[in-house]
């Protein structure tokens, strides 16, 4: 692997970070994997398949690899698999980013911080899997825990982002400065968008147990006294996001300001995107393709958005402070 090394600018006293460009592409595209690990952890439980491996981790059914697999477990083994890959991807960004770049790297923290959520995602995964709040379980204790979980994948999705985007700015800790009022807002809007993909992950979960007929029929599901507790709460997902894009409209404004009106485009594009594929959703009583379609969606804003938020939080303050070495 490549070793930082720290370059004069010529003319200047700035010291540049040299960051290798394979350093670069390899972040992005553990978080392009990440992402593909959350896609087929949605088709687990869209597809009832959580219980494929019955209530065994890390051994599926009682095998280290199953013979003669049902297709539930199939899905769920597979999902366990690309898990696995996902540390070991994870392992060697933390250890490249750390050979890869000079000490006081903002990337490195990031990069620790990403091992650490990994290793909460998967004892929370074991933890649903042992505690049985899969397939068909509508318990107060899976929604609690499956709450924690799902925002613990988009602090890991996000804490991957940061990395791979610090890493190809090449900033140090000391150039994390902005205005307060610029951080709090930009975090108000993060956490009001994570509010929006938890809170959609559950209404789609709500799909899943409890399947309309039709659009009438959905509807009265949503305001019937006798219903489930779980669907009544699938309100809570479109509202939380005309919500948020509230605040992402405002980051979008400042990202414009702060010379990042491309990275913006592609914010209000998937924004938009999003929008359309929820309203997709509602009117053909979510399928499960449109489910998965509409969490790549929403997987790619977050990535987008976080990265936006970065460029808000922590503009670069000396254009030329970063070298990417080949």
């Amino acid at each position: 692997m490549a070793t930082a090394g720290a370059v004069k600018v010529p003319g200047g006293s700035t010291t540049r970070l040299e960051v290798p460009l394979a350093l670069v592409r390899f972040g992005w595209a553990v978080v392009g994997y990440n992402v593909l690990v959350i896609l087929w952890g949605a088709l687990v439980r869209a597809t009832g398949s959580g219980a494929g491996c019955g209530n065994h981790w890390p051994l599926c059914n009682g095998q280290v690899i199953p013979l003669s697999p049902r297709i539930d477990t199939i899905i769920e083994f597979t999902h366990r698999c690309m898990t696995g890959g996902s540390t070991f991807l994870v392992v060697g960004l933390l250890i490249w980013t750390f050979r890869g770049t000079v000490k006081g790297h903002a990337a490195r923290a990031f990069a620790i911080a990403s091992m650490l959520l990994l290793l909460n995602e998967a004892f929370l995964g074991a933890l649903l899997v042992k505690l049985g709040y899969v397939t068909g379980n509508q318990s107060m204790g899976r929604v609690v825990v499956l709450s924690i979980h799902l925002s613990n994948t988009l602090l890991l999705l996000a804490a991957l982002t940061l990395t791979a985007r610090l890493l190809t700015t090449g900033q140090r800790w000391a150039e994390l400065r902005g205005r307060k009022t610029k951080k709090t807002w930009a975090l108000l809007g993060l956490g009001a968008t994570l509010v929006v993909g938890v809170s959609g992950s559950l209404a789609a979960l709500g799909d899943t147990l409890f399947p309309a007929s039709s659009l009438r029929a959905a509807f009265a599901q949503d305001f019937a006294a006798d219903s489930p507790w779980l669907l009544r709460l699938r309100g809570v997902h479109p509202v939380s996001a005309v919500i948020a894009a509230v605040f992402v409209l405002w980051l979008i404004g400042q990202a414009k300001r702060a010379g990042e009106g491309k990275l913006a485009a592609i914010v209000v594009a998937l924004l938009a995107f999003q929008f359309a594929l929820g309203l997709a959703d509602v009117l053909l009583l979510a399928p499960v393709w449109m489910q998965i379609l509409h969490l790549l969606g929403a997987d790619l804003y977050w990535v987008a958005l976080v990265a936006l938020a970065t460029a808000v939080m922590w503009p670069k303050q000396i254009s030329n402070t970063l070298h990417i070495a080949n």
